[in-house]
């Protein structure tokens, strides 16, 4: 789907600029920004391997470790339907200690995994159990300490002060969890 539209996207595009006599500037938009992607895309890649291998030492120090078990007891709180002890919960708070701070690639297997033994669980598996919606929730608007994405692309992009939306990430991200959480608790309770 995501093809049809970029093709559409360029076929507008190259259609409306040849009508108003404008095709070679076009044209030198689509290359002038295919180069700055590349090199945007190459600055990335320094800035984002020094802040994995720092959020990787932290994981191997045990910080997501000490996350977990900082967060388990308002996990058990959301998903007082899942049996204690069950592995879900594990693989749930190391997705949700992961994505805290700023380890997408390292959230992404537990995630994964975490929905798969919620499926597990589900007793109609064509439909996602409230489990499953609150856990997906959580994972999409999950609080961000250390927003290391966003800071590298403002890195590589020039940025005087990367860090400085720190603050703003993690009011934005707070209130989005917030909100989630209030709105598939209210459906939940409100729903068959």
């Amino acid at each position: 789907m995501i093809n049809i539209i970029w093709f559409l996207i360029i076929f507008i595009s190259l259609i409306i600029g040849g009508m108003n006599g404008k095709i070679d500037q076009v044209v030198n938009a689509a290359i002038t920004s295919s180069k700055d992607a590349v090199e945007v895309a190459l600055g990335l890649i320094g800035i984002m391997s020094l802040w994995l291998g720092i959020m990787k030492i932290a994981e191997k120090e045990g910080l997501i470790h000490v996350l977990s078990r900082l967060i388990m007891p308002l996990i058990k709180r959301l998903f007082s339907d899942i049996p204690p002890g069950h592995p879900a919960i594990g693989a749930m708070v190391m997705n949700i200690s992961a994505n805290i701070l700023g380890l997408g690639n390292a959230a992404t297997p537990f995630g994964i995994k975490a929905m798969k033994l919620l499926q597990e669980l589900n007793p109609r598996k064509d439909t996602a159990t409230n489990a499953m919606c609150t856990f997906l929730i959580i994972n999409t608007g999950c609080i961000q300490l250390l927003p290391t994405t966003i800071i590298a692309i403002r890195t590589a992009a020039g940025s005087k002060n990367p860090m400085e939306i720190i603050s703003g990430v993690i009011l934005t991200s707070t209130l989005s969890l917030i909100s989630g959480i209030i709105l598939v608790k209210f459906f939940e309770r409100n729903g068959d």
